[in-house]
């Protein structure tokens, strides 16, 4: 994680391999093929992005095998009582603004994954990422008002940002508002 409690490229994946496996017991070709999936639809494919992160869950306990053997490609895996506990960890961890590729994997997965947290953190989670916009929108808002009759396209390109997030921002407060 980096300083400010938010995830890394690595937690992202180890996030999807725990929250699928919290879901039940899959294979690890299965897992590896549904975490390529998820992720290649959502920031493109990228292969250093699925193996090592998998097979490090079961070197560090997170994850086992069913039948107690080896991590073959057909062996079916599930989640340790540690790893629901890095499951939970990583599910309650910051995102960082503005919204780049990486965090919109991580918002996508904390949105896949929210029903696994308890109703306390399901509703801090709601508020964060509505904070996250919040902070996001008065830096745009201010650079925009800064830039305002500038030459180029700057002020339509934050105008769109700005629509993008407020649009954002409505659906997180949706989402407080249906979380209670």
């Amino acid at each position: 994680m980096y300083r400010d409690n938010s995830l890394i490229p690595s937690e992202a994946i180890r996030l999807l391999g725990l929250g699928i496996l919290a879901d039940g017991e899959t294979t690890y070709a299965d897992l590896a093929g549904e975490v390529r999936h998820f992720t290649g639809h959502v920031v493109g494919p990228s292969l250093d992005m699925v193996g090592a992160p998998i097979e490090v869950l079961k070197v560090e306990g997170l994850v086992e095998t069913a039948d107690g053997g080896g991590l073959a490609e057909h062996a079916r895996l599930r989640i340790t009582t540690a790893g629901r506990a890095e499951l939970t960890r990583l599910l309650n961890s910051n995102v960082r603004p503005p919204v780049s590729d990486i965090n919109k994997l991580i918002i996508t997965l904390k949105m896949r994954f929210l029903h696994l947290l308890v109703a306390k953190d399901r509703h801090l989670q709601a508020d964060m990422l509505a904070e996250m916009c919040e902070r996001q929108l008065v830096r745009l808002t201010e650079l925009h008002g800064h830039h305002a009759g500038a030459p180029g396209h700057l002020n339509r390109w934050l105008a769109h940002e700005i629509t993008q997030t407020r649009e954002r921002l409505a659906w997180f407060r949706d989402l407080q508002k249906d979380l209670g």
